[in-house]
This record gives structure tokens, sequence and C-alpha cells, in this order.
């Protein structure tokens, strides 16, 4: 039987071989042209816009009657904004679980009680938003304050300046409230070193002391 009876094939003769390397070299020189056109092109490209990639925004924010502008993006939270990027920065907004389940971040967005963490810095132009720097502009405390001071309605500190914002706009809206009334108001914070009783004692006595009419 002959070869082409077994299936074999005809040996390769040497300028075939060459030919063939030839034609694999020039397609894998093709190949690598391409990949390297569609390398730059990524390069060059512009990414396609999207929240992250419009760049900073310049905002002014009212913050305690004064204007403070900031340059943010158009992600950046009212909480970050006020704390990482006003000069100088206003801490007394906490943040600690950044997903509006504690209020250490209380402010009051026009009168209002609000989670800063939760709120976008560029669409607070325009609106009245204030701290609990705001409430002691002068350096000298709040009668919320001073009664948090005195019933000693604290522990670690972190949750104070919301529990005394939520207490504050309580006060402003019913001056002389009851001890359910505090609670409900108060219900949107939360103390984990267990100061409620002090807390609420606090707001009681801020009432007795006429906050709601000053």
């Amino acid at each position: 039987m002959g070869a082409g009876g077994l299936g074999m094939k005809k040996p390769m003769s040497r300028r075939q071989f060459l030919k063939g390397v030839g034609v694999v070299g020039a397609g894998s020189a093709l190949a690598t042209e391409i990949l390297e056109r569609e390398e730059t092109a990524a390069k060059t490209e512009p990414l396609p816009a999207g929240p992250t990639l419009q760049g900073m925004q310049a905002v002014t924010l009212r913050v305690n009657g004064k204007d403070v502008p900031v340059q943010v993006e158009p992600r950046t939270t009212l909480l970050n904004a006020l704390r990482n990027h006003a000069d100088p920065p206003i801490t007394g907004p906490k943040l600690v679980c950044d997903q509006g389940a504690c209020g250490a971040c209380t402010v009051l967005v026009d009168g209002k009680t609000a989670y800063s963490c939760l709120l976008l810095a560029v669409d607070m132009a325009g609106k009245e938003i204030t701290t609990v720097e705001g409430l002691a502009p002068e350096g000298r405390l709040s009668p919320v304050q001073e009664a948090f001071v005195e019933k000693d309605a604290l522990m670690c500190g972190f949750c104070t300046p919301g529990f005394v914002m939520s207490v504050h706009a309580l006060l402003q809206a019913s001056p002389n409230p009851s001890l359910d009334e505090v609670k409900r108001a108060c219900a949107g914070n939360t103390c984990r070193c267990g100061a409620y009783p002090r807390i609420f004692e606090a707001a009681l006595e801020a009432a007795k002391n006429g906050q709601g009419r000053a």
C-alpha cells in the first residue's frame, strides 16, 4: 500500500515552510499593529462622563449665617463638604455610620433636622444650614448646650451634636414638650453609650429655661 493509502501527507518543501512562516509572521505583525492601535485609541479617547468623572463644582453653602464656598464632586455629601472641603472645616456634625442610621451628623436645613450624610452638597445651595457651631456663634452656649453640660448628658460625645440639634429643633417647634415628645424627637439619634435618660432630662431642662422662646 502506498503512502497515500496510509493517509500520510507529502513532506513540506523548504520553500513551502519558509513561505508559511512568512505568512504567520505577517499575520502576527498585523495583529500586533491592531492591538497597538486599540491601546492608543483607548488612551486618547475620553471616558464616558459619569457622576465621578465630571470634575469638581463650585458651590456656595450658607452655613450658620455665613457663605461658605466649597469645591466638590457632584457625589460629595453635605457632611463631607462641611468637614473636608470648608475652610475652616466645620466639624460639629460627626461622621459615624455614614448611612443615615445614627443621627450623629444631624444639622438643620431651613429649620428642619436632616442627616447631612444623606444630602448632596450641590443640592444645598440657597438653603440655610445650621450646625451645632451655629448655636453658639460667639462661644456662648445655647440653653440646650448648657442643659447637656448641667445634666451630664453625654459620655463619648460623638452623638452629642446630633442630639443637641434634634432637641434644639424640637424646642423651636414645641417650647414646652412632654417627655414622650422629647423621645420621639430624638428617635432618629443613637447613643451607643446609653446616656438617653440624661439626654431627655437635658431637653426638659432646656425647655424649662425658655429655649423655645429664644
